[in-house]
């Protein structure tokens, strides 16, 4: 076998293949190195204009990041340069920030098409679906990240329990409105809708087929990438990285750092180069969504800097609710847990910790073991949660992709996730990504973290009544479902109920200070039983 391998190789030797160095392996036994050959075919690109010039109009386009975080800046910036490039679609968790990210070939007219899980504050975004200048193709976050870990790897199609007994499920999700005018009062008309999904049952469980995604082009941005295109993601920028640059015909990866090959360890390559095709170096400047640190001067409570003593008052007593509600669910939480907390009011639960009880914080873009707010000297746009604010790392945590972030939550490894709520229904459904035709936040990685109930404790924190005295726990929710029967807890600021999943059924367990039963009665809308624990 070797003889073959020498002769082989001799025959290369002539040709332009390049091998590896003498005193890597004996004269005798010369390799063909892919890696270098790679190099001499000339990956690397002088610009970026000239590495996606020949992007087609219409082509299907992976762009990776989380927020502004590994955001292709650089490429999407020389995207917007080129304006023949136009009628994508492209594939995104989201969709950037007003112009930035995303968001300039969205204001180019350059996109006609977005795969998202999320748009979030998204404004400029959310008003082209909402006239029908954009198609939206909602899907859950890891989802999303799925759907091109499986193209990648030649897998047409999957079963997954996200989105089961939801709008994912029955394809009642608008992909497209009629076009109408900004600031038109005319009501929305769906103009196309999501399609349905098949349903199987395994082992008792119902789960929903999700096809996979097959993208022309990725533009992803890298740490550092080698001449023949092996890259090293940093941090929480990997993300959506590593499963979008494996599944496109063209990948090309702007990188903060080009460098020799042979000057990245083998056993750090996060993507290896036989799935890239062009190289750039990344020249934009990172941006970084919401810089959150620990020593931010604290603001003055002040009658004057409120505005008047009414509103002082009014923002006091809306924290000290939110405080009620944060300490109450941080009791939901055993040492050792490992935890996934939602924007808002879960992210304040790990200041609430009792006493002698330590979790593991997950983030579902790619950390466990988060810590808290950095100083601002220490501020790092590679180190973000899910709510897009900078962050810290605690000694022990780990960092990796958004499709192993995924698995981790529906594998069902992690212990208990707590989220927010438009409604929650008496059998556990929740709702909180929609309001149809006014709210299109998207549903992130909700659908995912409550894919799980049975494995993964899923703890609503709400206030009981909306801004307009409306009950947000109800007997059905109306509004579009994240997940259906995964809630287990629901703690507001009146009171604690448990639900039962399986019967349907809510049984009041606590009452805040001060509160009734009578009171909660009277802003429930839903009945429920009263068993109040001492």
């Amino acid at each position: 076998m070797f003889a073959a391998l020498r002769n082989t190789t001799a025959a290369s030797s002539s040709s332009s293949r390049s091998a590896f160095a003498a005193s890597t392996l004996p004269v005798r036994r010369t390799f063909a190195s892919t890696a270098r050959a790679a190099a001499q075919k000339g990956k690397v690109y002088d610009t970026a204009d000239e590495a996606v010039k020949d992007i087609p109009s219409g082509s299907t386009v992976l762009s990776a990041g989380f927020g502004l975080c590994g955001t292709p800046e650089t490429l999407i910036q020389a995207i917007e340069r080129q304006p023949q490039i136009k009628n994508l679609t492209v594939v995104s968790n989201n969709a950037g920030t007003g112009e930035k990210g995303l968001g300039k070939l969205l204001k180019s007219r350059q996109i006609s098409k977005m795969i998202s899980s999320f748009i979030g504050a998204n404004k400029y975004f959310e008003n082209q679906y909402l006239t029908g200048q954009v198609s939206l193709q909602l899907t859950p976050q890891g989802t999303l990240a799925e759907k091109c870990r499986a193209g990648a790897y030649g897998i047409p199609a999957f079963y997954t329990p996200t989105g089961y007994g939801t709008s994912v499920q029955t394809g009642e999700l608008v992909v497209k409105y009629q076009e109408r005018a900004e600031g038109s009062k005319e009501p929305l008309k769906p103009a196309e809708m999501a399609k349905p999904k098949e349903v199987r049952e395994f082992n008792g469980r119902k789960y929903i087929l999700e096809e996979s995604i097959f993208a022309d082009y990725a533009i992803i941005h890298a740490w550092k990438v080698d001449e023949a295109g092996n890259a090293v993601f940093r941090y929480a920028a990997n993300n959506f990285s590593a499963a979008f640059g494996k599944n496109a015909k063209t990948t090309i990866v702007e990188a903060e750092e080009i460098v020799p090959v042979g000057a990245l360890e083998p056993n750090e390559i996060q993507l290896q180069s036989i799935y890239v095709d062009r190289i750039v170096r990344a020249t934009a400047e990172k941006e970084i969504e919401l810089r959150t640190v620990s020593d931010a001067p604290k603001k003055t409570s002040s009658a004057a800097a409120s505005g008047t003593e009414a509103d002082a008052a009014a923002k006091q007593a809306a924290k000290e609710r939110r405080e009620r509600i944060v300490t109450r669910a941080a009791k939901e939480l055993q040492d050792g847990d490992y935890v996934n907390l939602g924007i808002g009011m879960p992210s304040m639960v790990p200041n609430f910790l009792p006493k002698g009880v330590n979790v593991v914080l997950h983030s579902e873009n790619g950390i466990l073991g988060m810590g808290p707010y950095p100083k601002s000297a220490e501020i790092d746009a590679d180190i973000v949660n899910a709510g897009k604010e900078t962050v810290t790392l605690l000694p022990g945590a780990s960092t990796f992709d958004s499709v192993d972030s995924f698995g981790m939550i529906r594998g069902g490894h992690i212990d208990v996730t707590m989220l927010g709520a438009l409604q929650i229904g008496s059998n556990g459904d929740l709702a909180n990504y929609m309001i149809p035709g006014k709210v299109v936040k998207g549903m992130g990685g909700a659908m995912d973290l409550v894919s799980s109930p049975d494995h993964t404790k899923v703890v609503v924190l709400t206030d009981h009544v909306d801004k307009n005295g409306r009950p947000k726990i109800v007997d059905e929710c109306k509004l579009p479902l994240t997940g259906s029967r995964c809630v287990t807890t629901i703690i507001t600021d009146l009171c604690v109920f448990t639900v039962n999943r399986k019967q349907g059924g809510l049984t009041l367990i606590e009452l805040m200070p001060g509160v009734t039963v009578d009171e909660v009665k009277e802003k429930t809308g839903a009945p429920f039983k009263v068993e109040l624990r001492a």
